[in-house]
């Protein structure tokens, strides 16, 4: 499909920052609309200034752990006749620390953003686009989906989630002409893990982790061609395998070498 073909309008969730504004910009220079959601609407306002594109940019602010989240969003689309046919469902967060030290605000934003919103935003836009027989969603797993270790519990469990979830959503809407594609990126270079900058730059320089633009660029292009799930890098992808057989002293090491000794300071 050329670029430009196709005047595509897609909502970027968590688009503020990372690697949601590397999709936001992947977006635009494909020639798409792009409606921006996230929490922090003062800092989408900024975002939308800076990338200076007002003909090609919507902005909502948005609380995605609301009940009423997809009803809302939705109704800001007709209300701006929009017609998204792309949906990427990125926003997410991340902790590193042990379940029984963390806040049941905490579990409760883990499982309403990355289960609830992604199940029920992916629910009505495919709702939508079934009738018209195209249509793509791009939700945001992450190879800790493969990790059960300590500290991220909730975060393996939930991105797991997402990954199941849409893998087997691919195979109901592949028939109707809608393309779900689960994304399952390793390290990439955003604020997230809250590496410090020498710690990124000497990991970008091994290629540890990746950029954002350029897993945004090929998980764009994956989702387009139709393809149900996209891991980056050739080491990513072997590596699901020696996850696998950690041993149980190996994950134990982490618990007491970082996870223990972050509870302590």
């Amino acid at each position: 499909m050329s670029a430009r073909q196709t005047r595509h309008c897609a909502i970027v969730t968590g688009a503020n920052g990372g690697i949601g504004m590397a999709f936001v910009k992947e977006l635009l220079a494909r020639g798409c609309q792009v409606i921006m959601v996230d929490l922090n609407g003062e800092r989408l306002s900024e975002m939308s200034e800076t990338l200076g594109r007002p003909g090609d940019i919507l902005t909502l602010e948005l609380d995605l752990t609301r009940k009423d989240a997809a009803e809302r969003l939705f109704e800001f689309c007709d209300s701006g006749k929009c017609d998204p046919d792309i949906l990427i469902n990125n926003a997410g967060i991340f902790s590193f620390r042990p379940v029984c030290e963390t806040s049941a605000k905490t579990i409760d934003t883990f499982v309403d953003l990355h289960v609830r919103a992604v199940t029920v935003l992916s629910k009505e836009f495919a709702g939508r686009r079934l009738k018209k027989g195209s249509g793509y969603i791009l939700n945001m797993s992450s190879m800790s989906c493969w990790m059960p270790m300590p500290g991220i519990a909730l975060y393996a469990a939930t991105k797991a989630y997402i990954r199941v979830f849409t893998r087997a959503l691919h195979y109901e809407l592949k028939d109707y002409g809608v393309n779900a594609m689960a994304a399952c990126p390793g390290g990439i270079a955003t604020n997230l893990f809250g590496l410090s900058p020498s710690l990124t730059k000497l990991a970008l320089r091994l290629g540890a982790i990746a950029r954002p633009e350029k897993f945004a660029h090929k998980a764009i292009r994956k989702l387009l061609k139709g393809e149900k799930q996209y891991i980056n890098g050739f080491i990513n992808r072997i590596s699901i395998f020696f996850v696998g057989i950690t041993p149980d002293w190996m994950r134990m090491l982490v618990k007491h070498k970082m996870l223990d000794r972050g509870i302590r300071r």
